[in-house]
C-alpha cells in the first residue's frame, strides 16, 4: 500500500482496503509527534545525564547491583532519546537521511526497548533478593556485583540479537507524493510468519516475559514489607506501585496495539479505511507513551532515593562554589542510611 507510511511498521490492514487515502494520518502525526517528541528529548536528557553524572562524579557510587542496572538504563535511555530528533523530522517532512540511517536509528530504538525493560527486570530481581533474601545477598555480595556487570553484557548482546529485524526490514520508502519515510517492510512470504514472528517475539520476550518477572519478584516484595514493622514500609510500598503502575500504563497500550497488529498479519480482519485511519492514529499515540518512560525513568528509579537526592544536591552546591573553591571534584558518597524500609545496603537509590 504506497499510502502506509504513518508508523513504523508496513502495517498490515491495509494491504486489502484499496487506495485507502491516510494523508489525515499523516498530518496528524507531523502536527502531534515533533513537539511531543522534542519535550521528551529535552526532559529525558536532563534526567539521564544527570544519572551519569552523578555516578561519574560521585566517589564509589557504582557499588552495587542496582548502581549498575540504572547506569546502563541511562545510557540505553540516552541512546534512545538521540533518535528522537530523526522521528520528528519525518514526522514533519519525511525521511530525508538516507537507507543506512534509518536501519541505525530503528535498530538503536529497538535496542533500548529490550535493553530497558531487561534492566528494569534486573532491577526487580535485585529488589527481591535484597529484600526476600537478605541473608543471601549480604553472603555472595562482591559476587553479585560482578554478576550484575556480567548481566548487563548480556543484555546488550540479547538486545542487539533482537534488533537485528530492524537492520534488515527498514527501508525507506516513497509515497505517491514523493514524501520518503522510514519504514519496516517485511519478506512478502505466506501468512506474513516473518512479520507475525518478529512482532510475537518483541512482545513475548520484551513485554509478557518481562512484566511476569516483575509481578512474581514485586509481590514477594510486598508481602515481605507488610510482614515488616519497619515505619518506612508504607513509603516503599507506594514506590513499588508507582513503578509498576507507570511501566505497565506505558507500554501495555502499545504492546495491546502491535498484539492487534499481529493478529491482523495472521487474519486480517479490518478492512474499513476508517477503522483502519483511527487504528494508525491510536498506535502513534501508543508508541508516544512508550517513548515517555524514558524521560521518567531517572525519577521513578533514581531521583527517589533520599541518598541519591542528597548526592544530587551537594554535586549542585559543590558545581556553584566555583572552581576556586572546589569545583565539581570527586567527593563521597553520602553515607548509607541504615534503614531497611528505604535505603537498603544493595538498594541505596530506589527507597526501599
Amino acid at each position: 500500500d504506497p499510502f502506509d507510511y504513518s508508523g513504523d511498521y508496513d502495517l498490515g490492514p491495509t494491504q486489502i482496503t484499496g487506495m485507502c487515502d491516510r494523508s489525515w494520518v499523516r498530518q496528524f502525526r507531523g502536527w502531534y509527534e515533533p513537539p511531543l517528541f522534542w519535550i521528551i528529548f529535552v526532559l529525558g536528557a536532563v534526567g539521564n545525564l544527570m544519572v551519569v553524572w552523578i555516578y561519574t562524579t560521585v566517589r564509589n557510587r557504582l557499588k552495587t547491583m542496582t548502581d549498575v542496572y540504572l547506569l546502563n538504563l541511562a545510557v540505553a535511555d540516552l541512546l534512545f532519546l538521540c533518535t528522537l530528533p530523526f522521528w520528528a523530522a519525518d514526522a514533519i517532512k519525511g525521511w530525508g537521511f538516507g537507507g543506512g540511517l534509518c536501519k541505525t536509528v530503528s535498530a538503536v530504538y529497538k535496542i533500548n526497548f529490550f535493553s530497558s525493560t531487561f534492566l528494569l527486570t534486573c532491577i526487580s530481581v535485585d529488589r527481591y533478593i535484597s529484600i526476600v533474601q537478605v541473608t543471601k545477598a549480604q553472603n555472595w555480595k562482591e559476587k553479585r556485583l560482578f554478576y550484575s556487570k556480567l548481566a548487563c553484557v548480556a543484555v546488550w548482546l540479547v538486545s542487539t540479537l533482537f534488533a537485528l529485524p530492524e537492520f534488515l526490514f527498514a527501508h525507506v520508502k516513497t509515497d505517491l507524493n514523493g514524501s520518503s519515510f522510514c519504514v519496516l517492510v517485511y519478506w512478502n512470504n505466506a501468512n506474513n510468519r516473518t512479520k507475525i514472528l518478529v512482532l510475537a517475539l518483541q512482545i513475548c520476550v520484551g513485554f509478557v516475559l518481562p512484566v511476569l518477572i516483575m509481578i512474581f519478584c514485586y509481590s514477594v516484595i510486598i508481602r515481605t514489607l507488610l510482614q515488616a514493622r519497619s515505619f518506612e514500609k508504607h513509603k516503599a510500598l507506594r514506590v513499588i506501585f508507582i513503578v509498576v503502575f507507570v511501566f505497565l500504563a506505558s507500554q501495555l497500550p502499545y504492546n495491546g496495539l502491535l498484539m492487534v497488529e499481529a493478529s491482523q498479519a495472521a487474519n486480517a480482519t479490518i478492512t474499513d479505511c476508517g477503522v483502519v485511519k483511527r487504528f494508525d492514529v491510536a498506535g502513534q499515540v501508543a508508541k508516544s507513551l512508550a517513548y515517555i518512560h524514558a524521560c521518567l525513568n531517572p525519577f521513578l528509579y533514581v531521583f527517589v532515593g533520599v541518598r541519591f537526592r542528597q548526592d544530587l544536591m551537594k554535586l549542585l552546591r559543590s558545581c556553584t562554589r566555583g572552581p576556586g573553591r572546589g569545583g565539581i571534584a570527586k567527593f563521597q558518597a553520602v553515607p548509607k542510611r541504615p534503614s531497611v524500609g528505604t535505603d537498603t545496603e544493595t538498594t541505596p537509590a530506589l527507597s526501599l
